[in-house]
This record gives structure tokens, C-alpha cells and sequence, in this order.
């Protein structure tokens, strides 16, 4: 059987070595991105990074991330805060038609007369109300 030859201390230790490689190459794709990302850096820093970190890969991440643990993470504070003002404001948009949205529809539903003209003055009477 399998599981007689391979103890469960190997499994945890197997199961470590694997989520520590995980977090390696995400370490790697982070630095990488960064280094991508960096609008105040020149190509040549940014060629230097990457020739450092591909040549010497432990080495030139952790120096990396110690050098510019700061702006990294400014860079990341301030994309994540870019896409939630993207994602708020289309939120906004999509959510909260205004009033004359609102009465607009309104008015295509009293046309087709899926409303009468009291359902249809009372959305209107809504709509501005919220206004």
C-alpha cells in the first residue's frame, strides 16, 4: 500500500515544500509586476532589477522587496483604490437611474399600458421625490 510507505510526517512535509514553492513563484510574479508597474524608475533600472533577479532569483527578490517595500506598497494601495472607484462608480451608474430615467420608463410602460395613468403618476410623484 501506498499510504504504509509514505508517513504522514512526509505528507505534511511534502505539503509544505509545495505551498512554499507556491508562495515563491508568487513572490516572483509580484516583484515582476512591480517592476513593470514603476513609472519612477528608468528602463535601465528597470533592465538592472530584472538581469538581478533572473541571474540571482532569492538574492534579487528579497533585495527587491526590501528596497522598495514602500512603494510597492503605494503602488498597490493606490491600484486597488483606482479599480474600487472604478467598480464604485459603475455601481452608482448601473444602481440609481435618475428621475427622468425613471419617469421615462414609466412612461413606456403607460404607453404599452402594462400601467394606468394613477400607477404611472404615483412612479412620477416617486421619482422626483428621490430627486
Amino acid at each position: 500500500m501506498v499510504a504504509a510507505d509514505y508517513p504522514f510526517l512526509d505528507v505534511l512535509w511534502t505539503m509544505l515544500i509545495f505551498f512554499a514553492w507556491i508562495a515563491w513563484f508568487w513572490l516572483l510574479i509580484a516583484v515582476f509586476a512591480d517592476i513593470f508597474r514603476r513609472h519612477d524608475a528608468s528602463g535601465f533600472k528597470k533592465v538592472v532589477w530584472m538581469v538581478f533577479v533572473i541571474v540571482l532569483p532569492f538574492l534579487g527578490v528579497f533585495a527587491y522587496m526590501i528596497a522598495n517595500n514602500q512603494g510597492m506598497t503605494e503602488r498597490n494601495v493606490k491600484s486597488a483604490q483606482a479599480s474600487k472607484a472604478e467598480t464604485d462608480a459603475y455601481i452608482r451608474s448601473a444602481a440609481h437611474a435618475g428621475p427622468a430615467e425613471e419617469i421615462e420608463r414609466a412612461k413606456g410602460l403607460l404607453d404599452s399600458g402594462a400601467i394606468d395613468q394613477g400607477e404611472f403618476a404615483a412612479i412620477k410623484q416617486k421619482a422626483l421625490a428621490t430627486a
